[in-house]
């Protein structure tokens, strides 16, 4: 099978729909399976009490944060070097997300520092990094608004996107690098979890929920930016005259088939 041929947006396009369906009711089902775990199943710990649960919407939030950022700069890369427009489209859908999760990260260690620390914030080295995070995302979406030229604002976000995910290791390392106020890592690829079995499942499922979504988000926000992008390509009319009704119902084709 051919997968280079899914880098055309003409082709791209329908199999974006039924994925993105796929993975959103899979980020659901994890997430509703995982906050009953979490937030039902799992016992209080013994030093935190019931507060520490608000880790299960945290750790995931902060993991994708980095994680989308990571992918942005790789679609970006790919954009630069290929000059190619779907993964272009890829990482500008993804922008969004990821500054959502990286707020949600913030918001949320907010919360879990007031009765930890005694504040809601401190300019603590993984805090003031995540939080560079998140102004790099709104930095992306704010470029890309600024430009009106798609293909610069592909090429000026890509860049940014390629200097600022320095800045992804640091929030990493910064645990370790300095003396913080943050805990480590409580999961790593080299050493036995440091929580409960009950506790590391609802880590895991609302990190799956979180990928899920983060996945099906993007996949529906790059449809709708294909539609606008390549608009007046010829394969966009032949989808809306060989499935009228079908475009008609899709959001991602409405501008299409409402405007021209």
């Amino acid at each position: 099978m051919n997968w280079f041929r899914f880098a055309s947006p003409a082709s791209f396009y329908p199999i974006a729909g039924p994925l993105t369906a796929v993975f959103g009711w899979v980020a659901v089902a994890l997430a509703v399976a995982g906050l009953y775990v979490g937030f039902v199943i799992a016992p209080t710990d013994a030093q935190q009490g019931e507060s520490y649960r608000i880790i299960f919407i945290h750790v995931p939030a902060a993991w994708m944060a980095m994680l989308i950022y990571v992918v942005i700069a790789f679609w970006s890369l790919f954009s630069l070097t290929l000059n190619a427009r779907l993964p272009a489209m890829m990482a500008q859908a993804l922008a969004p997300t990821g500054a959502m999760f990286a707020f949600i990260a913030l918001w949320t260690g907010a919360f879990w520092g007031r009765p930890t620390w005694g504040t809601y914030w401190v300019w603590d080295a993984r805090l003031t990094s995540t939080l560079v995070l998140l102004f790099l995302y709104l930095g992306l979406i704010a470029l890309r608004s600024a430009i009106d030229d798609p293909r610069r604002a592909d090429r000026a976000c890509a860049l940014l996107a390629l200097v600022g995910v320095v800045n992804v290791p640091i929030i990493y390392f910064s645990v370790r690098w300095w003396n913080t106020l943050h805990q480590g890592a409580t999961i790593s690829m080299t050493a036995a979890p440091k929580m409960a079995q009950t506790m590391l499942t609802a880590m895991l499922l609302m990190t799956f929920a979180a990928w899920s979504y983060a996945i099906a988000t993007a996949l529906h926000r790059v449809r709708t930016l294909i539609i606008e992008r390549e608009a007046l390509s010829d394969w966009v009319g032949r989808f809306i005259a060989e499935s009228p009704a079908k475009a008609a119902n899709d959001p991602a084709a409405a501008p299409r088939h409402g405007g021209v």
